[in-house]
């Protein structure tokens, strides 16, 4: 589809979300990794090391506020003995999973937005973790879906649909793209160690996409979003970080077999807690002045599903007090860590008794460090 024309006005046109419907609770989780634990526990007296400590469900929500997490596959995550999703290798000729799973969300956003598959004409696949390096996943929803134009995957840590809106708004504003069709399937629990007390319990799965379109001046979508502006930013850290990639394998003996232990998600908690909440709450307070706004002129935050504890931090930095689900809703409780796709599944979940002239914040925020923002009004 040819390139028709800049717009001044950027509009959410569309918004869909796909949960799961496996679940796992703290319980469950903490059960299966601390009978592994005492395996372990009993080679490493043998050896003369120092124990592994078990987990906890309880300590898990004081820590976290999650208590349960939707994920893809739940069938080996809970066997001590593999403590993985068992998720079948699919032929080249196959729809894969992770574009399987970017679809159902990219569906209901179109449904949503009351705009046929063929007048988007580009798809971006934008998450934390892509299955391949290409194809393209983006390529693949396109041809399932039945876009036209072109279709690119991109990722950015926890922050990948926020960069994501990030590029789609600029270039519909450009005049690049009409309608921009932004993907974020996040099969997590494919590369989370749930051997690793840190991080076994944060991350659950879910996909969501958003549709970004140009409105003519003077139009109105009673119900939908304006995008005002967005905004990206980046500072260098280890602290959340994966080491899985092609280079990884020539570093051992036999190649031809990829060692995984030092290759999936790990983080250094209390690092991350204490350095994303300063830089947090800094981007939102600089955005936010940039469009003559302060945190008391937002209705509501939809921030990054992570740590209940970090969100309150951030807000009460923010405020100079504490504020509730009304002003920031959270859903990481029932459905942990979804990495890019947490907040797209907050906006979407608590949106709609807004008022028209209501402005909101999409914040995200993770490995980079990276920070994606949107500021949102509703129309």
């Amino acid at each position: 589809m040819a390139a028709r024309k800049a717009f001044s006005r950027v509009a959410i046109g569309g918004i869909g979300v796909e949960i799961p419907p496996a679940s796992i609770s703290n319980e469950e989780l903490v059960h299966t990794y601390n009978i592994w634990v005492e395996m372990e526990n009993a080679k490493r007296a043998r050896r003369g090391e120092a124990p592994l400590p078990p987990s906890d469900a309880d300590f898990i929500v004081q820590a976290s506020g999650i208590r349960r997490r939707h994920v893809y596959e739940r069938e080996g995550i809970l066997d001590p003995n593999r403590m993985a999703p068992h998720i079948a290798a699919r032929g080249d000729d196959e729809l894969s999973v992770m574009a399987e799973f970017g679809l159902a969300a990219a569906k209901k956003a179109l449904a949503h937005a009351q705009v046929a598959p063929r007048d988007v004409d580009l798809v971006i696949c934008s998450a934390a973790h892509h299955q391949r390096p290409y194809p393209a996943v983006a390529i693949e929803i396109q041809q399932a879906l039945g876009t036209q134009g072109a279709a690119f995957d991109m990722g950015l840590g926890c922050s990948s649909a926020l960069a994501g809106l990030h590029v789609a708004t600029n270039l519909v504003r450009t005049g690049a793209h009409r309608r921009v069709l932004v993907v974020t399937p996040e099969l997590i629990t494919g590369l989370l160690n749930f051997r690793d007390r840190q991080t076994h319990f944060i991350f659950g799965d879910a996909s969501v996409a958003v549709l970004v379109e140009g409105m003519e001046e003077g139009e109105d979508r009673p119900g939908r979003f304006e995008i005002v502006d967005t905004r990206s930013w980046t500072q260098f850290s280890n602290n959340i970080r994966t080491n899985f990639g092609f280079l990884a394998r020539l570093s051992q003996g036999n190649p031809s077999v990829l060692d995984m232990e030092g290759n999936m998600i790990k983080q250094v908690g209390n690092k991350v807690f204490k350095e994303v909440t300063v830089a947090g709450h800094q981007f939102i307070v600089d955005f936010l002045a940039e469009h003559g706004h302060t945190p008391r002129t937002i209705r509501r935050f939809w921030l990054h599903q992570a740590n209940a504890r970090m969100n309150a931090m951030i807000l009460k930095l923010a405020f100079g007090k504490e504020v509730g689900q009304d002003v920031a809703p959270t859903v990481l409780e029932r459905l942990g860590n979804t990495a890019a796709a947490g907040a797209i599944v907050a906006l979407k979940e608590n949106h709609e008794d807004m008022h028209p002239g209501d402005f909101g914040l999409l914040c995200a925020f993770g490995a980079g460090y990276s920070i994606g923002g949107a500021l949102l009004r509703m129309m």
